[in-house]
This record gives C-alpha cells, structure tokens and sequence, in this order.
C-alpha cells in the first residue's frame, strides 16, 4: 500500500492535479501496475486526492458565438430618439 500510494502521489502531482482516479488508475496500468479502481478512490480519498479543475459543474455553459451574419445599412436614416415625449 505504501508504494501504491506514493506512485499516486507522484502522478497526482505530474499532472498538476488535473487526473482523477480514472486516469490515474491507467497511468498505473501503464506502468504495468494492475490495480482495481476502487482501490484507487480509496486511496486517493486516504491522501486527500481530487481532481477538481476538470469536474463537470465546474465551467458555466456559454452558447454565445459572437455576432452572426450582416448588419444592413441605415439606408432611411432613421433616428430612434426624440426631444419631447
């Protein structure tokens, strides 16, 4: 349990915090470290581990793309302001 936790450590924090324990669960098995991934939640919540800047409520949903298509020309040259009400 010590080498496992200290592998986590260290792809914890090679990665800056971004991995979960999902990603960290295939970054053992690539390093050729067969663990469960319910091991690794447990770990990983015993060190205080969490992968919080990609959570899924963490960016609010913007739709806007800018201005589309054309602004036609003020060929009346209309004036939506009055002096007097």
């Amino acid at each position: 349990n010590a080498s496992l936790e200290k592998k986590i450590q260290e792809i914890f924090d090679e990665h800056h915090g971004n991995y979960g324990y999902r990603r960290i669960q295939l970054a053992l098995k690539a390093q050729g470290i067969k663990v469960n991934q319910k091991k690794v939640r447990r770990v990983m919540g015993k060190l205080g581990l969490k992968g919080s800047k990609f959570i899924r409520k963490s960016r609010r949903y913007n739709s806007y793309k800018g201005p589309i298509g054309r602004v036609a020309k003020n060929r009346i040259h209309r004036r939506f302001y009055t002096s007097i009400p």
